[in-house]
């Protein structure tokens, strides 16, 4: 017998097209739907949440039929996730759909181990009524920064322009700059890596470029200033956006990320210069209004402790 639930539980409903005949039922969830992950639609067909032309999903890996009715029931928010908290950050752009904020350093964006409170997601419920996702904890938060890198993230304010933008962040119609001072200088100019990202095998809280599998990532850098103690200011702009995907490539090419500890950019103990975190920063990010059609491209400017920083290695010549 089919699984019930209350009739005022949120339902997400859909019908499998042509093209998607043959998908697993976890992929085409995660497409369909891409404010929630695969680990989320799991969830629910453990659950029995999810039902498939009225009876319950058996497994995540089923194949689907063109015309196949697929219906998720969706758990009720749980509030005690995200207990709205006043969190320092400055909102850079805002419209009725979206909006664009500065994050600081040392801020962590999604709750989750060891972070419960505190966060940026937090923070926006503390500030906006209605933001979607908040039963994942996303509040909103189309993409996310590492906690030690500053600068701008997007933050959708309603279901429609969340997963209007998740979209484009997948078929990478939004450009993404950032600038990073790095340990070491590269001979060159500039360049472009590609090379596939995966889980470290060992230390798990790392990831690593893999030689056999791992998920494509492309990450170009320019050289804008070259320091006397061999550092540098890059621009480098991100192709995908991988889990730590800058940090590292660029270690990769034996160039780490200023402050980066734990990808070998931890600056010399006798180093005049000294930092407190990464040095990296999220400056610029472009793309079409999801509604307007408008072209939009905002910086956030560079956080003061890199400002600092970046005076002291040009006095240094």
């Amino acid at each position: 017998m089919p699984h019930t639930f209350p009739a005022e539980a949120k339902r997400l409903q859909c019908q499998v097209e042509t093209q998607e005949a043959g998908w697993r039922l976890d992929q085409f969830l995660a497409v369909r739907f891409p404010s929630f992950s695969r680990s989320f639609f799991l969830k629910l067909i453990q659950q029995q949440r999810i039902q498939i032309n009225g009876l319950p999903a058996a497994k995540a890996g089923l194949r689907l039929r063109t015309g196949d009715e697929i219906e998720c029931v969706l758990p009720p928010p749980q509030s005690s996730e995200l207990v709205p908290e006043p969190v320092a950050f400055k909102v850079l752009f805002e419209d009725a759909h979206l909006l664009l904020i500065n994050k600081p350093p040392g801020l962590v964006v999604h709750p989750g181990s060891g972070h419960t409170s505190g966060t940026l997601a937090h923070g926006l419920v503390h500030l906006y009524n209605g933001l979607p996702g908040v039963a994942e904890g996303r509040a909103g938060l189309v993409h996310r920064l590492d906690k030690d890198t500053s600068g701008i993230l997007l933050v959708a304010k309603d279901e429609q322009t969340l997963q209007a933008m998740m979209v484009a962040f997948k078929k990478r119609l939004v450009e993404k700059i950032y600038h990073a001072l790095l340990l070491r200088s590269p001979q060159e100019s500039r360049g472009r890596i590609v090379a596939p990202l995966g889980r470290h095998p060992v230390a798990r809280q790392k990831m690593a470029v893999m030689q056999q599998g791992g998920k494509y990532a492309a990450t170009s850098w320019r050289i804008q200033e070259r320091y006397p103690n061999g550092w540098c200011l890059a621009e480098i702009g991100l192709e995908t956006g991988r889990t730590h995907q800058i940090r590292v490539h660029m270690a990769s090419q034996h160039t780490p990320i200023a402050g980066d500890r734990l990808y070998g950019g931890a600056v010399p103990p006798a180093s005049p210069i000294r930092v407190e975190r990464q040095m990296l920063h999220a400056s610029t990010l472009s793309f079409t209004h999801p509604f307007s059609g408008e072209y939009l491209s905002w910086t956030a400017p560079l956080w003061p402790d890199m400002q600092a920083v970046l005076r002291q290695l040009r006095e240094q010549g």
